[in-house]
């Protein structure tokens, strides 16, 4: 079976045209990364939005570029088939060009990584203090897996 994914946008945003891309890329990915069955809730929003849920979940006063959210349920759809809950990842969109400036990529490849970023959180990885920085080759699990799957669809286009 595949994976689902739920893709929304802040009330009063207007939807990009690239949205239409996100879910094939994330198929793509859940795929290369081996999760099945999964359903994944993404939500595209403003710096103002992210703020309140960081101040909130994480007690930081700050815009952040990827907030995940676990859930990890398992449920059983009306039609029998089981699923996975993995969460929900909420992206701003007005980090994601500060992002992609600092780390000296485009939007495009943020926005990949954020999306990427955001799926590893769901499935239990963790990168504790560390961070990727531009021209650092990760030694964390998640971090160097999230490089590494970046690398392999580098020449994918969601914007």
């Amino acid at each position: 079976m595949a994976n689902r994914f739920f893709i929304s946008m802040e009330d009063g945003l207007s939807e990009p045209e690239w949205i239409k891309n996100v879910e094939p890329y994330m198929n793509l990915v859940t795929t290369e990364i081996g999760y099945d069955d999964e359903e994944v809730s993404i939500m595209f929003c403003t710096d103002s939005f992210i703020q309140q849920l960081n101040k909130q979940y994480r007690d930081i006063d700050s815009p952040t570029d990827v907030l995940s959210f676990e859930n990890g349920e398992e449920y059983t759809d009306e039609d029998g088939e089981k699923w996975f809950s993995a969460g929900d990842i909420i992206i701003s969109l007005e980090t994601l060009p500060k992002n992609a400036e600092y780390f000296g990529v485009s939007e495009n490849d943020e926005l990949k990584r954020l999306l990427l970023h955001g799926l590893l959180h769901l499935n239990g990885y963790d990168h504790g203090e560390e961070h990727v920085e531009p021209n650092v080759e990760p030694t964390n699990e998640m971090l160097s897996l999230q490089e590494k799957t970046l690398k392999k669809y580098a020449d994918y286009k969601i914007i």
